[in-house]
Parts: C-alpha cells; sequence; structure tokens
C-alpha cells in the first residue's frame, strides 16, 4: 500500500477523532455550567446574581437551541433523548445528530483513504451512522450494570436510615452522599428535583425513565404503594434488597458460565473480517478482484448475512433471563 495514502488515513483518523473529543469536551463544559448553577439552585434555594452569571461560561450556543426547539415536537428525539439520559451524555438533541453527521463524513472519508473503492466509501459512511449509536448502548450498559450492582446495597442503606428515623427524602440524600456513582449521582439528582417542587413520585418516574432497570422499578413500585397506604416501608424495602441482592448474585455466576460461548462468537464472527483486511492491506490485486465482480458483491453478502446471523444465535443462546 502507498504510504501516502497510509499516512493520510491515519491523519484523517486523528483530525476526525480530535474533532469528536473537541466537540465533546466543549458541550459537556456548557452542560456542568448549568448543573453546577442548579445543584447551588437546590442548595441554596436563591438562584444565581447578574454578575456572577456573566462570570460563568456560556451554555450551549443559540443555534443549538434553536434546533432543539425545532425538534421538541419529533417523535424521534424524544427517543434520542431518552438514550441520552440513559446512557449519561451530557449532549442534546441536535449535539447527537451533529455528532452523527461527523461520524458518517469521517468513517466515509477514512475507508475511501483506505480502499480507494467508492462503494466501500459508502459502506463506511452508512457504519459511521450506527457508531454513536453503538457507543450510546455500551455506556448504558455499564451505567446500568454498576447501578443495579449497587441497588442492593442502596436498598439496604435506605431500610437501616428509615428505622433510626429518617424520612425518605433524608434517606435518599444519605445515599447520594454516602455510595459512589452511579447509583449516588442519580438519587441526587431525586433529592434536587424534589427541592425544587416536584413530587417525590415523578422525581422516581424520571428515575426510572434515566435508569431502566426492572429492580429499581420494583423498588419504586413499592415506595408508592407505601406512600399511598402506609406499612412498614424499612422491613419491605428489605425483603426487595435481599432478592435483588440475589439475582446479582446469579446473573454474576451465569456471565461467568457463559463468558465462553460469548467469547467465542466475538472471535469466530470477527475473525474473517480480521483476516479480509489483512489480505486486503497486503495483497490490494488479490482482494480488489472481490470488489470488482458481481460474483464477489454476492460473496460478501451472503457471507455478511451468515456471520451476523450466527452471532445473533450465539448471544441469543449465551444471554440467560434471571
Amino acid at each position: 500500500m502507498n504510504p501516502i495514502a497510509i499516512l493520510g488515513a491515519v491523519g484523517a483518523f486523528v483530525v476526525v477523532t480530535g474533532i469528536f473529543v473537541g466537540i465533546y469536551l466543549y458541550l459537556r463544559r456548557g452542560q456542568q455550567v448549568i448543573e453546577a448553577r442548579l445543584e447551588q439552585y437546590a442548595r441554596d434555594g436563591t438562584s444565581v446574581d447578574a454578575k456572577d452569571s456573566k462570570s460563568r461560561e456560556k451554555g450551549p450556543s443559540r443555534l443549538t437551541q434553536t434546533l432543539d426547539r425545532q425538534l421538541a415536537d419529533r417523535g424521534f428525539a424524544a427517543n434520542i433523548a431518552t438514550q441520552l439520559a440513559r446512557a449519561d451524555l451530557k449532549l442534546t438533541v441536535s449535539e447527537y445528530l451533529a455528532l452523527i453527521v461527523i461520524s458518517v463524513i469521517g468513517c466515509a472519508l477514512l475507508a475511501l483513504l483506505i480502499f480507494r473503492i467508492w462503494p466501500l466509501a459508502i459502506v463506511g459512511g452508512i457504519v459511521g451512522i450506527f457508531l454513536p449509536s453503538i457507543w450510546t448502548k455500551i455506556r448504558h450498559r455499564r451505567r446500568l450494570n454498576a447501578f443495579n450492582n449497587q441497588l442492593g446495597d442502596t436498598i439496604n442503606l435506605l431500610a437501616n436510615s428509615l428505622r433510626s428515623g429518617y424520612s425518605m427524602l433524608q434517606s435518599m440524600e444519605t445515599v447520594a452522599k454516602e455510595l459512589p456513582p452511579p447509583i449516588s449521582t442519580e438519587f441526587k439528582r431525586v433529592t434536587q428535583e424534589i427541592a425544587l417542587g416536584l413530587s417525590q413520585e415523578q422525581a422516581m418516574a424520571n428515575l426510572l425513565r434515566r435508569i431502566n432497570s426492572d429492580d429499581l422499578d420494583l423498588m419504586i413500585t413499592a415506595i408508592n404503594v407505601q406512600h399511598e397506604v402506609g406499612g412498614n416501608l424499612a422491613e419491605i424495602l428489605e425483603i426487595i434488597g435481599h432478592t435483588i441482592r440475589e439475582r446479582v448474585r446469579i446473573k454474576g455466576e451465569i456471565r461467568v458460565l457463559t463468558a465462553q460461548g460469548m467469547i467465542t462468537g466475538y472471535v469466530i464472527s470477527g475473525l474473517p473480517v480480521f483476516l479480509g483486511l489483512i489480505l486486503f492491506l497486503l495483497n490490494r490485486e488479490y482482494m480488489g478482484a472481490m470488489f470488482k465482480e458481481p460474483c464477489g458483491w454476492i460473496m460478501l453478502g451472503v457471507g455478511a448475512v451468515i456471520i451476523v446471523s450466527g452471532f445473533l444465535i450465539i448471544q441469543k443462546i449465551v444471554r440467560i433471563e434471571v
């Protein structure tokens, strides 16, 4: 392969990665300013004065706000906002769509520089459409697993706090102070929303929207029922906490037993793609015939369908619901 093409591909990758990181850091900085002001308002009960607000950094731009208002009534915008909240990404819908556009352009240019074939550049652009979604789902899955692993201890802490005479709000503040993220971050948001005037039911519903967990749904249902009809909430939470801890333990054992099957699925599915890329880089003329003949495209399509189908079947077998 031409060294100039290799350097161009590496340079394009570095530029695209730098754009991603720069935009993310800029948007996250603006969101952190908003969260800091909200936290101060919830803690002190007063707004920030004009002089202090001018000294702070600006939040999202007017263009971003205008696009968000235009997208607010769209059905897909609500789904994207929910996905971003579950992944704990400090991005608006318009900013996320901008990242998708950048990903499409960057992946298409990178594929064109490496393979120098226009159909593969189109394939790279299609892959770029799904990269932000895959990244969001990975963050959501990791955050959800971490939350579920902490939920049993959290319920135990809530039950002990209620037994010691604390109210439910004080117990949630204790969780926000004593436990590590992500569960402390989420309960801190709940207490801030209640301090700003939302009801406890609405704040807990917002928590369930951000954390799509069946165990959390069980805990919130128990709290809401007790709030309506009364009862010993500490005892109910203790039983629920024991059940959740047992489920986490069983899931851990299943994950260990199925780890070999999951790794096998990843290796078998990725090996043909990896070998094809290596052969293409080593001998472009030998592999180039695959992309010039209709028979080659048919073979690639059939192979892709078989690989994806096998991967999905393996994942379906090794994933056992508890």
